[in-house]
């Protein structure tokens, strides 16, 4: 049966993939900073990793525990949510580490057993937010864009190893940890606050929401897609963006 390392599995869309995968029959990797044994089933099909994907040393010893594998979906992420004015360099680069920089290390983990393979599927998350500007995420729109051309340029580089590479475009789904994860990263000053509140409330009256459940079913499409799509929107906010109904 083929085997499946998410990563980012301690809630949202992570956790509802690798339950998904799991149920359909896969071998589940389920990687996550701080590994929790009880929020997945009890399965000799499953196999909960430490990973932090800032940290090579972290990413080789997780690769050489799970051996090999057939698909990778890279998942994690963090989320930033302020004025670009008021945010450090050093919150933005620390956005960069783990949605772009992340996301490119464990490609290049696992590379080498697919292309000796020539098989193997790549699945990177990135959000609707690449989809149509939205304000006071500049710079986490910049790490999800910049994950798209990324993953748009390496499918054509992978062809010629019969590796498939897709992106999961998420819409807004209010039920994951995206708010609590930005945390302290929230900076809005006093000149932003009236504008931030009314972006707030937009935010909490959304026409179509996405599901964690959207995120995990488009990722099992796009991980069993045999044709040449690329992008694959996953929510109905998502869908509209593009263009997309049902």
């Amino acid at each position: 049966m083929p085997s499946i390392l998410i990563t980012g599995c301690s809630s949202g869309y992570g956790l509802e993939t690798a339950n998904l995968f799991h149920a359909n029959g896969w071998n589940v990797i389920a990687t996550m900073r701080t590994p929790q044994e009880d929020i997945l089933p009890k399965s000799d099909r499953i196999k909960v990793l430490a990973l932090d994907v800032t940290d090579p040393q972290s990413i080789a010893a997780a690769i050489e525990t799970c051996g090999p594998i057939d698909a990778l979906v890279n998942n994690a992420g963090i989320g930033l949510f302020g004025a670009f004015e008021a945010t450090p360099m050093s919150t933005i680069r620390e956005i960069f580490a783990t949605n772009t920089f992340g996301s490119m290390a464990m490609v290049q983990a696992v590379l080498p057993q697919f292309r000796s393979r020539k098989s193997g599927t790549i699945v990177n998350v990135t959000s609707s937010a690449v989809l149509a500007p939205m304000p006071l995420v500049a710079a986490y729109s910049a790490s999800k864009t910049a994950v798209e051309g990324f993953t748009a340029s390496l499918e054509l580089e992978l062809r010629t190893f019969d590796i498939r590479v897709k992106l999961v475009q998420p819409g807004y789904c209010p039920d994951t940890q995206f708010s609590a994860n930005t945390g302290a990263r929230i900076v809005i000053p006093e000149a932003y606050s009236t504008y931030a509140q009314d972006v707030f409330t937009a935010y909490q009256q959304p026409d179509d929401v996405t599901t964690a459940t959207d995120v995990a079913d488009t990722v099992w499409l796009a991980v069993n897609d045999t044709s040449d799509q690329l992008r694959f929107p996953a929510g109905a906010d998502a869908r509209k963006l593009v263009g997309v109904s049902g």
